[in-house]
């Protein structure tokens, strides 16, 4: 089993923060097996606190991330893409294959649209009594009538309604 080290579980924790490895990938880049890991956590009451602090903040950044991108779904964002044409140079390389040669470099410039279902997304979450996903199903009898009278019902009248429900189905 690794020793415990402080240099070896800031390591652990830069790599919690950094990325979303599992815990098997987190071992192996630092070293050590997953027992030495649950191990270290039971007994080594600081790293733990500082492993559940890396997980914190990793969350924190993953949130982060995904508000900016939401944004970015939201509002529409412009991106460049580039093609570049490359045509042989006509002198040979080291290796003795022809050299290329850059002929042309075309970049466009493209406007992506706003996401409609993103907007739809934050105004239902975000403003509710404003904007909400409506369903509306109205129940009606024969002819668009009550099913059910406004009044209340007799013993009698409930009894009848309910054997006529159950004739009809």
């Amino acid at each position: 089993m690794a020793k415990y080290s402080k240099k070896l579980a800031d390591k652990i924790c830069s790599l919690i923060k950094k990325d979303c490895y599992s815990i098997a990938e987190i071992c192996s880049l630092s070293g050590i097996t997953r027992e030495t890991y649950y191990a270290w956590l039971k007994a080594h009451p600081d790293f733990s606190d500082a492993v559940a602090r890396a997980r914190e903040d990793y969350d924190q950044l993953v949130v982060k991330e995904a508000k900016n991108s939401l944004m970015n779904k939201i509002r529409g964002y412009t991106v460049q893409e580039t093609r570049t044409v490359m045509v042989d140079a006509g002198k040979p390389g080291p290796d003795g294959k022809p050299l290329p040669k850059i002929r042309e470099r075309i970049v466009i410039e493209k406007h992506v649209q706003p996401d409609i279902q993103a907007i739809i997304f934050v105004l239902t979450n975000k403003a509710p009594e404003e904007y909400k996903i409506r369903q509306s199903t109205e129940v009606t009898g024969k002819d668009g009538k009550d099913l059910i009278p406004d009044r209340p019902l007799t013993t009698k009248e409930a009894k009848a309604f309910i054997d006529k429900i159950n004739g009809e189905m």
